[in-house]
């Protein structure tokens, strides 16, 4: 472990990574460099396809572009990094480990919020279809989404700066892929207290908030389903959200993994669980909205085929 000295301050942080074996590097670099080409090109065709098919001019695919949006943004933060250190050196400046963890808590959250708005618009759909035309409006819908991108910018400010006060003037070895905030408390040398309790509350208020209005969601729409007489119609109605329920347990699954637990139990093994929503949670929301949704395999095979004319 780098040791710097305890009366100066760390300028600089080292960022292990997946794994510091040499003979590691170049296999992750391709691994993680196919990932995060593939993770830009699916939601990149999910983008296009929703805004270039008439119908797929709805609200609930209004709010897929964007949660596509959000998840290259979100990869993009994490990826090009990890993929830099794989083939150079793995230091980070202090103000960019603190940028890459702002970017990081405000995408994240984003990603969350837009998933409560995305449950939010399957229950109006199913439990109250004859005002759903009025009640998700292009106004509303607007709103929603102006709401999902702010609201996370403050959560994020707010545990940046409470950071920022911090010194570290011991180990600056990050034993992560990318600046988190669990690893980086563990490194200071002066009292992480006031950090530790806006986490377990605050924190834990912004993660699982969200988490509890999307199970709401959910628990009305099951009543509302079970009351339909027919098969056929049952089907229909789980198969618009099959797909979201999917990526909900994805994402919040190894987020709570994560984040829900004392800082004194973080270990080496997070670092795989934190895979799942930074990485693998953006690279697979294409397929599992593709491959469970007509509609948008339908939009697809219409961008492919006016491409190929």
């Amino acid at each position: 472990m780098e040791k710097v000295n305890q009366t100066s301050s760390v300028s600089e942080f080292i960022l292990l990574g997946l794994s510091s074996r040499p003979e590691d590097q170049t296999p992750l670099f391709i691994l993680f460099l196919t990932m995060y080409l593939v993770t830009i090109i699916g939601n990149l065709l999910i983008i296009v396809a929703i805004h270039s098919d008439p119908q797929l001019q709805n609200p609930m695919y209004f709010f897929l572009s964007f949660l596509s949006f959000t998840d290259i943004c979100f990869t993009t933060t994490v990826v090009p990094r990890m993929l830099v250190n794989f083939l150079s050196e793995k230091t980070i400046s202090y103000a960019g480990c603190l940028t890459q963890m702002y970017f990081i808590y405000a995408l994240g959250n984003t990603d969350s919020c837009l998933l409560v708005v995305m449950a939010f618009d399957r229950y109006v759909a199913i439990c109250d279809p004859f005002h759903y035309v009025t009640t998700m409006n292009h106004h509303r819908c607007v709103l929603l989404v102006a709401f999902s991108f702010s609201l996370p910018h403050l959560h994020s400010l707010l545990h940046t700066l409470l950071l920022n006060r911090l010194s570290f003037c011991d180990s600056n070895v990050i034993y992560h892929f990318f600046c988190d905030i669990k690893p980086l408390l563990k490194l200071s040398c002066s009292s992480t207290f006031v950090n530790e309790i806006m986490i377990t509350s605050e924190g834990s208020i912004v993660l699982v908030t969200p988490f509890l209005c999307i199970t709401f969601s959910y628990i009305r729409i099951f009543i509302t389903v079970l009351k339909i007489p027919s098969a056929a119609g049952k089907r229909k109605a789980f198969s618009t959200c099959g797909s979201h329920l999917t990526v909900v347990t994805l994402f919040y699954g190894s987020i709570f993994y994560v984040y829900l637990q004392p800082l004194s139990t973080y270990a080496v093994r997070d670092r795989v669980a934190t895979l799942a929503y930074t990485v693998l949670s953006s690279l697979l929301n294409p397929f599992i909205y593709t491959l469970r949704n007509r509609d948008m395999e339908r939009g697809l095979r219409k961008l492919m085929a006016r491409r190929k004319s």
